[in-house]
């Protein structure tokens, strides 16, 4: 087409820099998937400023005007309305379309190779498929259209649709003025179908979000769409472990007959009594277009908003008719919640994945924490919704479903709200519970059996945990073998599937590997509390410091203490650190340091064991340490001159035999070996709930891998520009390719659109809770008269110094020895930084979180989930961290 079409007519790709105001919402959405690479029909939009120039050249303003002031919800069924609506409706079909507009019509459908062929006219108003107002068969639409004339009379069949009842009460019912919908009309190319239909990324009837639907019938979709038949129903399950969605289940529907083209023009509903028990389409060709509703949804929707299509099948290739947002899905939750406002919070999800999640990674690390969160309960034999899911992404950010969560948790084993809250963190209200005794009756017992079944099931996997570990590690390692380099395109969709049952398996033994992290700080912590009272949580956190099990994310930073001081000892190092030569986000340490250097020895060892880690190390787009360990050489550089391990262990034999010396006072005697057992179990639990995270990183690496390779290959063969583009696909887009479904044109249009919504998201303050649809961001609690902010203490002890505000571990390096360490949130890969701290104070977390654990584990004091912790204190201030009393003081 040419490319300068003028402001009556845009050729796709002009459609989509209109935009919807223009385009309408059809034709901008064309717009965007024939930008991306999706098959679509040739074609283009005739633009809304020729409809308003069409209603002024034919004196049709005060008519439009007339019904704007006389129509309201009360009166749009009353016959007096039709009768002023049909008029207007008559006028603008008689009307005629002015010869300027007419011209360059026919010369944009000339050289867009379709005038002389059969033409769909649809409808596409400025506020059609958008995601407010579907308008879905509100508007006209005219297939098989034959010659100019016809064209022109259904141009104005579709403006005059604008003024039918269903049309304006619509608007009125969404709120739409009249004067804000500009009707721009979609030109395109017939598609001589053998089966098309409809298709959804979610069940529109249940609200379901884990199956694509689809429904389809013989010849033109327009049976399927106006209900002229019962069409075939395909339910696909879309679990990002698989490469490809997979048919679920069908249902061949009784089709009475289908609709075909016309030869005079027009369509009509030929019958046939032989097509009820045939199947549209074949299983094979039904997972093909299910990848491709996958890529539209992460192409169009971006995870996030779910999409309505039309689509044609030409017997060869599925071509894409439209696309919009889902704009109304049922509540798909539990029946007793279903009524009450849906609370999202990012509490526990901001401690691991704070983060915009990259186009590549963000439906395998969504599925991945739900299917832990769903086997949570499901394993004790709670009943839960088939195909629940517990999360969402918001503007690229994961949030839970905290109304779920907590029900689930007070249905399935009586935990209440108020208690549950604490230990999982973030600033979420309480979901109402009417029966505050849980335990009572059949369900109680019911409730107990599950408890009692969850217990089994941890001390299984604590007994287990050394094994599981080492044969997951063990699965990863043996796919990700050699590399992937030598292994043609076609076995990335094996070996990718492969992972995915790897990773299936051990996330759904995930909870019951951390919970051996939780239950016996539970237990000892009820042993505890009779004697100690409300200082309980003080001398429970004493009593974790400075444990013997080998906490692998405080490990790592004890390794770092000892490298550091290490370095200091190694002239070779010390020259290397301090000198022109030290480039840390390079190799250079293997290439300058000598193989007598200790430093270099012990640096090789230490990324062997943690070089699969990083800072936001479950998205697998940030390099690992193994690739770049500049954060880490950083670290040991700025602490090189003060580490001293022995010192650091010191301290932490201090604040334990405190603790220790409170419960020698006031318990007895009898009850000690018991609790030094609990400590240990509590210990070593521990030890085992931040090695399931380490683990489960190792996965993260294969698909780090395979994401890399593809990356070179498809750069080499001019699909992207440089391999890190690759981060900003998705898995759908590369098995298209890989399958052969798409040459992957438009994929470089498409990583570009996607980095600048990442850049976009990311500069976004995200809501630390959302109310159903409405953000809610925590305020700073006032401080009062006691000039204190108050939170969960998560680490034993009170330090003072000087805030350092710290909105990423890259910032690190303005973190001085013994500043505070003011974060958002941390995940494993923050915890060098706390190697340089005094104490450290988190907006978020949890009395379990990563941050916590560790700087129990440490000894540095430290109060977790205080909101506007980074807004309230000051860059530069002193504070005081009283890990004790959970108050940070000015």
């Amino acid at each position: 087409m040419e490319k300068n079409s003028g402001m009556f007519f845009f050729t796709w790709s002009e459609a989509l820099q209109a935009g919807i105001k223009s385009a309408g919402g059809k034709g901008w959405n064309l717009g965007r998937l024939e930008q991306y690479g999706f098959k679509i029909p040739a074609g283009g939009v005739l633009a809304a400023e020729a409809y308003q120039r069409f209603i002024e050249e034919n004196n049709l303003l005060e008519d439009t005007g007339r019904i704007g002031q006389s129509v309201n919800i009360g009166n749009i069924g009353e016959k007096e309305i039709e009768q002023k609506l049909l008029p207007l409706r008559e006028k603008i079909k008689s009307a005629h379309i002015s010869s300027n507009i007419r011209d360059k019509l026919v010369s944009c459908l000339k050289a867009a190779g379709i005038l002389d062929k059969p033409i769909a006219v649809r409808s596409s108003a400025s506020a059609e498929d958008s995601a407010q107002a579907s308008f879905a068969g509100i508007h006209e639409s005219f297939l098989n259209v034959r010659g100019v004339d016809n064209i022109l009379s259904a141009i104005k069949g579709c403006y005059a649709s604008l003024w039918t009842p269903r049309a304006v009460a619509y608007r009125r019912k969404m709120g739409v003025k009249d004067a804000e919908v500009g009707q721009a009309v979609v030109i395109m190319e017939m598609v001589a179908a053998r089966a098309a239909g409809v298709a959804f990324t979610c069940d529109p009837q249940t609200g379901r979000e884990d199956i694509f639907v689809v429904n389809a019938n013989f010849g033109l979709g327009e049976s399927v769409v106006n209900g002229a038949i019962e069409p075939d129903t395909y339910c696909l399950d879309v679990s990002a472990f698989s490469a490809v969605p997979g048919l679920k289940a069908k249902k061949i529907g009784a089709k009475q007959g289908m609709t075909v083209a016309a030869a005079s023009g027009g369509t009509h509903f030929v019958s046939y009594d032989n097509l009820a028990s045939q199947q549209v389409l074949p299983d094979n060709d039904i997972e093909k277009l299910g990848l491709l509703l996958m890529r539209v949804f992460e192409s169009l929707g971006e995870c996030e908003e779910h999409q309505d299509m039309e689509w044609a099948f030409d017997g060869r290739d599925f071509v894409l008719l439209q696309a919009r947002p889902v704009t109304a899905l049922p509540c798909y939750t539990f029946e007793a919640i279903k009524d009450k406002p849906r609370i999202w919070s990012n509490g526990n999800y901001r401690d691991a994945v704070p983060m915009v999640i990259s186009p590549l990674h963000r439906r395998v690390m969504k599925k991945s924490i739900d299917t832990i969160q769903f086997t949570s309960f499901s394993e004790s034999g709670y009943p839960m919704p088939e195909g629940f899911q517990f999360s969402r992404l918001l503007k690229g950010r994961l949030y839970c479903d905290m109304s779920a969560l907590q029900w689930a948790h007070y249905d399935s084993t009586g935990t209440l709200p108020k208690d549950f809250n604490p230990f999982w963190g973030g600033h979420q209200p309480e979901i109402e519970i009417e029966d505050t005794d849980p335990f009572k009756g059949e369900i109680g017992l019911a409730r107990q059996s599950r408890i009692m079944k969850g217990a089994s099931l941890i001390m299984e996997a604590s007994a287990n945990a050394a094994s599981t570990f080492a044969e997951f590690t063990r699965s990863v390692e043996s796919l990700i073998g050699d590399g992937f380099d030598r292994i043609p395109d076609q076995d990335f969709i094996d070996k990718y599937n492969e992972l995915g049952q790897i990773v299936k398996e051990y996330c759904e033994k995930f909870t019951s590997l951390s919970g051996v992290g939780t239950w016996p700080l539970v237990l000892l912590l009820q042993k505890l509390s009779g004697y100690l009272g409300p200082r309980v949580m003080i001398v429970l956190n004493g009593l974790m410091v400075g444990g013997k099990s080998a906490i692998t994310s405080a490990d790592h930073g004890y390794r770092l203490i000892e490298l550091a001081e290490l370095a200091r000892r190694d002239k070779a190092a010390v020259q290397y650190l301090t000198g022109n030569h030290f480039n840390p986000c390079s190799c250079s340490w293997e290439e300058y340091l000598p193989e007598s250097s200790p430093f270099k020895q012990e640096f090789r060892n230490f990324i062997k064991e943690y070089g699969h880690r990083c800072v936001y190390e479950l998205d697998i787009a940030n390099p690992r340490w193994e690739e770049d360990p500049s954060y880490l050489m950083d670290i040991i550089k700025s602490i090189m001159a003060t580490a001293n391990p022995e010192q650091w262990k010191t301290r932490q034999r201090e604040k334990f035999n405190q603790a220790w010396a409170e419960v020698a006072e006031k318990i007895p005697s009898e009850e000690h070996a018991g609790i030094q057992k609990g400590i240990k179990d509590a210990q070593d639990g521990a030890a085992v709930r931040e090695m399931t995270k380490s683990v489960m990183v190792m996965a993260l690496k294969a698909y780090r891998l395979m994401a890399l390779e593809l990356g070179d290959r498809f750069t080499q063969r001019g699909i992207i520009e440089k391999p890190d583009d690759i981060f900003y696909c998705s898995w759908s887009d590369l098995f298209s390719i890989l399958y052969g479904n798409w040459h992957g044109d438009g994929l470089r249009n498409l990583v570009a659109a996607r980095k600048a919504s990442q850049r976009e998201k990311e500069a976004l303050s995200p809501p630390d809770v959302i109310l159903g649809e409405k953000p809610v961001f925590s305020e700073p609690v006032d401080l009062g008269s006691g000039d204190f902010l108050p939170g969960v203490g998560a680490a034993a002890g009170k330090a003072s110094g000087v805030a350092r505000l710290i909105r990423h571990p890259g910032e690190g390096n303005r973190l001085r020895p013994g500043d505070v360490l003011v974060a958002p949130s941390t995940d494993p890969g923050w915890t060098p930084l706390f190697l340089k701290a005094c104490a450290v104070v988190m907006e978020t977390g949890g009395f379990l979180s990563h941050g916590s654990i560790v700087a129990r584990e440490y000894g540095v004091p430290a109060v977790v989930n205080v909101p506007g912790a980074m807004q309230i204190i000051k860059e530069g201030r002193k504070i005081v961290v009283d890990g004790d009393k959970g108050k940070v003081f000015f």
